[in-house]
């Protein structure tokens, strides 16, 4: 059965309507194969879409919207959303992860509906990661990630699962598209919520950049230069002073933006200056880490001098390549 609109012919179906024709038509979805099943499912969901978001100049009824909310929620529908979603058509796929962002934002006095659903049903947090696997549906996947991500929760949830480790292995995918996304997907993870990353981090800061390293020395070189220039532009915001802080203290780390001052690549070496500078520009170097600039002083004082610029479009990198260069040969001069 399906409540698909044509015309002005029959009576809008109410939301306890739609989604009863909409939970019917997956679950037969599910249990069926054949034309028939999967048009029913799409066409349902197409009236979904359209009582979610409009049809052309018909505004949504807000009330009705979240009247549908409340009952998809009633009626455990998000589930089957996420397990059929392989099932459906290229245009099935894109009408339900564009209704999955509208009813998460559902809001019934201080609670979003959708969102409790989930905090109370997180295997399906565990699904859509799982889903960047398959190659049909993971680019729709991480769309419906990311609104998940929105919501701090939602965030925290994946960011302290074994899932979360996937998006290691995601972002070196040889499909390009799905590694882009994953990477979006990972650092929405990492920025959308300061408080949930910042104790996250705190509590598995070895574990999370022992893998964060494999990224950076990878033969990749999409990934090796998305990991660097993300890794370049997160140490240094402002609420993550406290990681970068202990992330300069240690020789391992150092070394790593050492190698990467020697990559092929402009803008890898650019990116890897910004956080090498912080290692030397650190007022409390350690003594191990001061060791290491004197003893490679002559080497890198050589990549420093030969760090591409912009020819006078970034005067900012001349000056702090100067100061750096300026702060090494006084080490060297104390070290004698």
């Amino acid at each position: 059965m399906s409540f698909f609109f044509r015309g002005g012919s029959r009576q809008r179906p109410t939301p306890q309507e739609i989604v009863r024709s909409i939970k019917d038509s997956l679950v037969a979805l599910d249990n069926k194969t054949g034309t028939k099943a999967l048009d029913d499912a799409e066409k349902n969901i197409l009236t979904l879409r359209h009582t979610l978001s409009g049809y052309g100049e018909v505004e949504p009824n807000q009330e009705q919207v979240l009247q549908i909310a409340l009952e998809i929620c009633k009626e455990g529908v998000l589930p089957l959303f996420v397990q059929n979603l392989p099932s459906l058509g290229w245009e099935g796929r894109k009408d339900l992860v564009h209704c999955w962002s509208i009813l998460l934002r559902q809001k019934v006095d201080e609670s979003y509906c959708c969102v409790q659903y989930i905090e109370n049903h997180v295997d399906l947090l565990d699904f859509l990661v799982v889903c960047y696997k398959n190659l049909e549906i993971a680019l729709n996947c991480g769309n419906m990630l990311r609104e998940c991500i929105k919501y701090p929760t939602l965030a925290k949830y994946i960011l302290e699962s074994s899932s979360f480790e996937l998006f290691f292995q995601y972002v070196e995918l040889p499909n390009f598209d799905i590694a882009s996304d994953a990477l979006n997907t990972f650092k929405d993870l990492l920025t959308k919520h300061e408080d949930a990353v910042s104790e996250f981090l705190s509590s598995h800061y070895e574990q999370f950049f022992g893998l964060y390293t494999r990224l950076l020395s990878s033969t990749n070189y999409v990934t090796r230069r998305q990991s660097v220039k993300f890794l370049s532009e997160f140490l240094l915001e402002a609420p993550n002073a406290q990681i970068m802080k202990r992330y300069i203290l240690e020789v391992h780390y150092l070394n790593i933006m050492i190698g990467l001052l020697k990559d092929s690549s402009k803008n890898i070496r650019i990116c890897a200056f910004h956080i090498f500078k912080v290692f030397v520009a650190n007022p409390n170097k350690p003594r191990e880490i001061v060791q290491v600039l004197v003893d490679n002083h002559r080497e890198l004082l050589k990549l420093l001098h030969n760090l591409p610029t912009s020819k006078g479009e970034d005067e900012q990198l001349d000056e702090e390549r100067d100061l750096i260069i300026k702060e090494i040969e006084k080490l060297v001069r104390l070290s004698v």
